[in-house]
C-alpha cells in the first residue's frame, strides 16, 4: 500500500500565474512582504530563460469543509513555500506591484537586452538605452504585438537583425510555458509532518513554525476579516519597533484605519518602552492560549481550519467560532491598559531593560495570566503581585525555555480546572522551596554566562532593593544600568589572565559587580588583596582612591549589598574559588530576599 501523502505535478509558468490572480493558490504572506533583492528577480528570470529548474513550489490544501446548510466547500491551495518566486513572476512578467519589508508598494521592472539575451534590473542608464527593452512585463502583456514590438525595437537599433531579434523575443515569451513542479501535500498531513517535507525540500529557505502556520491560515481567510486580522497582529508588531510606520498606514491602508482594530493599537506608535517588543509568534501564544485555554499552536490552526476534535471533521461553524474568539484574544492582547499593565509590573519586578528579560515565552506567559486574571476578576494588586512572582518564578526555573508549547498547554489547562489563584499558590512554593536558594541556586550560579537568568535576576533584585553601585556612595545600580555602566570584574580580569585563567573562569557571574567605569578603571589589574587593603585605608583617614565612601561602616553597607564578603577588608582575602562559592550563596540570598518582597 502507498504511504504516498502527497503528489508532484509539473505546471507551467502561465497556469501558475492564473491560479494566484484567480485565487485558486493563496499566498498567505507566511514570510509577509517581498524581501527578495531586484537582482535575484533577475536571476530567476535567467534560469527559466535559460531553461534551467528553479525549485519545488510547496501547497497545502485547505480541508473540505462542511457548511451550515449541510453541503461542503472545497479548500483552497495555500503556498506556503515558493512565496517570493512566484511573487516575483507576478511582479516581473505581469507588472504587479508588490509590498516590501518596509511595507510599501514598489514595481520591480527587469530589463532585457535582446541582441546580448541579457537580463538586468532597469536603471535610469538602462532606460535611456535604446539597446534594452527597459520592463519585459511589456513583453507578456496581452495587447503588444510582437511584429509591432520586434519593430520598433529594430528602427532604434538599425545594426540588429530583425529575424534574430524575432527568435529571442519569442523565446524570452515563451518562458511562460517552462514548468514549475507544484508538491501538492495532503489536507489531512499534521504540522509536523507538513514541516519536517518542507525542511526536507527547502534546506536553503527559513524553517517555518507553528505560528507560521497559523498566519498563513489567518491571511488566506476572506470570510471571517482573516486578513484584517492578520493586519492588525502584523502592523502593531511593525509599530511597536517603528513608530514611524503609522504614518505609512494612514497614508497607504485605508480599509485599515477605518477598520475597528486601528483606533484600537495605534496608541503603540506613542510607547518608547521596548520592554516587551512582541513578534507576531509571541501575539498569537497570548491571545490564543489565553482566549481557548490550549497552548500548542498547531490545535489553533487546527481550528481555524473548522476542526471538530470530537468528529474529526472539519465545519466552517467551527472555523466562524474561532476566527471570533481569536480576534477577542488580538483585541485583548491590544489593549493600551491590558499592555501598559504587563510591562509595568515587569518594570516593578525590577526588570527595567528589555536585555534583562532573555525569556520571551516568560513574558508571554505572565500576559496570559495577567489576562486571565482580570477574566476571573482577581482584585488589581493581588493580580500585579502574582504576575510578577510567576514571572520570576519563570526565569528562575526556565520554565518556558525547554518545550514551551507543551508547557503552555499544561499550565492554561491546569488554570482551566483550578482557577489561576489556586494554581499559582500551588505552583510557586513547589518549584522555589527552601532547598532551591541555598541549596540549587548556588550550584546554577556556577556559569560564565552573562546572559543567564541568574545574573538577570540579581540586576533585578539590586534595582528593586534600590542596591548603590559598587564602592559607591550615591551612585545606585538602576542609574547606572539605565546608562550603561560597566560590569566590573571584582578579581580583575586582567589579574586572573596573568595567573592563567581562561575566560570561562574569570567571567564567573560571581565575579561581576556593577561599578562606575571610573571605579573600574581606577582598580585597573590590581591584585583584590591589595586595593581592598587600600580600601580599608580609605575609611580610617587615606585617601579616597575608590568612589567616596569613607566610613567603615557605611562601606560594609555598601559591599553586602553588592554581596561582596565584608570579611575582605579585613584583609582576609581567600583564594578566588572560595570566593565565589562564598558569593554565588550571598547572590542566591539577595534573589530570594527580591523574591520575598515581590
Amino acid at each position: 500500500m502507498s504511504t504516498q501523502r502527497y503528489s508532484v505535478t509539473p505546471h507551467p509558468v502561465e497556469t501558475l500565474l492564473t491560479w494566484v490572480k484567480s485565487g485558486e493558490i493563496a499566498i498567505p504572506e507566511i514570510q509577509r512582504p517581498f524581501v527578495w533583492e531586484a537582482t535575484k528577480v533577475r536571476n530567476l528570470l535567467d534560469s527559466l530563460y535559460q531553461g534551467y529548474p528553479v525549485g519545488y513550489l510547496i501547497a497545502w490544501r485547505n480541508p473540505t469543509v462542511r457548511l451550515k446548510d449541510g453541503s461542503t466547500s472545497t479548500g483552497k491551495r495555500i503556498l506556503i513555500d515558493g512565496q517570493q518566486r512566484v511573487t516575483a513572476l507576478m511582479a516581473s512578467l505581469l507588472g504587479v506591484e508588490v509590498l516590501t519589508d518596509d511595507y510599501e508598494m514598489v514595481q520591480i521592472r527587469i530589463a532585457f537586452n535582446p541582441q546580448e539575451e541579457r537580463f538586468e534590473v532597469a536603471n535610469p542608464a538602462i532606460r535611456k538605452n535604446v539597446a534594452w527593452i527597459p520592463d519585459v512585463a511589456k513583453v507578456f502583456e496581452p495587447s503588444t504585438s510582437l511584429f509591432q514590438l520586434v519593430a520598433d525595437y529594430c528602427a532604434a537599433n538599425p545594426d540588429s537583425s530583425q529575424d534574430q531579434i524575432f527568435k529571442v523575443i519569442e523565446k524570452l515569451r515563451g518562458i511562460i510555458h517552462n514548468h514549475v513542479g507544484i508538491i501538492d501535500l495532503a489536507e489531512d498531513l499534521d504540522i509536523e509532518t507538513v514541516t519536517e517535507i518542507f525542511i526536507r525540500v527547502n534546506s536553503a529557505g527559513s524553517p517555518l513554525s507553528q505560528a507560521d502556520f497559523a498566519m498563513s491560515k489567518i491571511a488566506v481567510n476572506t470570510s471571517y476579516g482573516g486578513n484584517m486580522l492578520r493586519k492588525a497582529i502584523d502592523y502593531f508588531c511593525h509599530l511597536a519597533i517603528a513608530p514611524e510606520f503609522l504614518a505609512k498606514i494612514k497614508k497607504g491602508d485605508n480599509a485599515f484605519v477605518e477598520s475597528e482594530f486601528f483606533g484600537k493599537m495605534k496608541w503603540i506608535a506613542d510607547v518608547n518602552d521596548d520592554i516587551y517588543d512582541p513578534s507576531y509568534t509571541d501575539m498569537l501564544r497570548v491571545a490564543f492560549t489565553s482566549e481557548f485555554g490550549r497552548g500548542k499552536l498547531q490545535d489553533l490552526v487546527a481550528l481555524l481550519s473548522g476542526r471538530n476534535f470530537e468528529t474529526k471533521q472539519y465545519e466552517d461553524v467551527i472555523a466562524e467560532v474561532s476566527f471570533e474568539k481569536l480576534k477577542q484574544g488580538i483585541l485583548a492582547f491590544v489593549n493600551k491598559t491590558h499592555f501598559d499593565r504587563i510591562t509595568m509590573i515587569l518594570r516593578s519586578a525590577g526588570f527595567i531593560l528589555s536585555d534583562m528579560i532573555g525569556s520571551q515565552n516568560a513574558i508571554n506567559f505572565a500576559y496570559i495570566l495577567y489576562l486571565r486574571g482580570r477574566r476571573e476578576n482577581v482584585p488589581a494588586a493581588e493580580l500585579e503581585k502574582m504576575v510578577r512572582r510567576w514571572f520570576a518564578m519563570s526565569m528562575l526555573t526556565g520554565r518556558y525555555s525547554g518545550s514551551p508549547e507543551s508547557t503552555f498547554d499544561f499550565d492554561i489547562r491546569q488554570i482551566d480546572s483550578r482557577g489561576v489563584v489556586a494554581f499559582t499558590d500551588a505552583v510557586i512554593p513547589n518549584e522555589l522551596p527552601d532547598s532551591f536558594w541555598t541549596g540549587m541556586l548556588p550550584q546554577f550560579m556556577d556559569t560564565s554566562s552573562i546572559s543567564s537568568p541568574y545574573f538577570r535576576c540579581y540586576q533585578a533584585a539590586q534595582i528593586k532593593l534600590g542596591d548603590r553601585g559598587f564602592l559607591s556612595r550615591d551612585i545606585t545600580v538602576t542609574d547606572l544600568l539605565l546608562n550603561r555602566a560597566d560590569v566590573h570584574h571584582v578579581y580583575p580580569k586582567q589579574f586572573l589572565k596573568n595567573a592563567g585563567k581562561t575566560r570561562g573562569v574569570y567571567n564567573q557571574i560571581a565575579n561581576f559587580v556593577i561599578a562606575q567605569s571610573e571605579i573600574n578603571i581606577t582598580i585597573g589589574a590590581k591584585a583584590p588583596a591589595s586595593y581592598f587593603k587600600e580600601l580599608a585605608e580609605q575609611c580610617s583617614g587615606g585617601a579616597k582612591k575608590y568612589g567616596g565612601i569613607s566610613d567603615k561602616t557605611e562601606m560594609a553597607a555598601n559591599l553586602e549589598m553588592n554581596c561582596i564578603p565584608v570579611a575582605m577588608l579585613d584583609g582576609t582575602i581567600g583564594d578566588y574559588p572560595a570566593f565565589l562559592e562564598e558569593r554565588r550563596k550571598l547572590m542566591a540570598l539577595k534573589i530570594k530576599a527580591w523574591f520575598e518582597v515581590l
